[in-house]
């Protein structure tokens, strides 16, 4: 069993990036596609909670349903948004990690190395070539 868990989303560039810089530190995350097996009400409220962020925070805003819901409109409670990324899970932004170092919304996926309890074993770039960390495992500054 692994100490470091993804929500997980294959189809997003983002997602697929902070997977593979999570298996660049040698570790094989739990994935949970999340668009497939949600996580329960209670798991999603500690996930917000740990994360130390707004429920709002953590809402997609750039799919269809955030739209046809009318969720720009601020008049939700917590609960009610907590009931919409329940029954719309694409609500939910992605990837949300958890290691035992801290959970965090790694959007840029980068933000997952201030998580990770182990370090980079290599040199990593992004899907679209953008280096993020050098040959010798360090973090490459912008």
């Amino acid at each position: 069993m692994s100490n470091v868990t993804i929500y997980h989303n294959p189809a997003c560039g983002t997602s697929r990036n902070t997977l593979e810089l999570i298996r660049n530190s040698g570790t094989e995350p739990t994935v949970i596609l999340y668009l497939e097996t949600p996580p329960s009400r209670e798991v999603l409220v500690k996930l917000i909670a740990d994360m130390g962020i707004t429920v709002r925070a953590l809402l997609r805003k750039n799919v269809e349903p955030y739209e046809q819901l009318g969720l720009a409109e601020d008049n939700f409670s917590d609960d009610q948004l907590i009931d919409f990324m329940l029954q719309h899970p694409i609500l939910i932004n992605r990837p949300i990690v958890v290691t035992p170092l801290g959970t965090k919304l790694c959007r840029p996926s980068e933000l997952v190395l201030d998580i990770l309890p182990e370090a980079q074993r290599g040199a990593f770039a992004k899907e679209d070539g953008e280096r993020v960390v050098d040959a010798q495992g360090k973090r490459v500054e912008k």
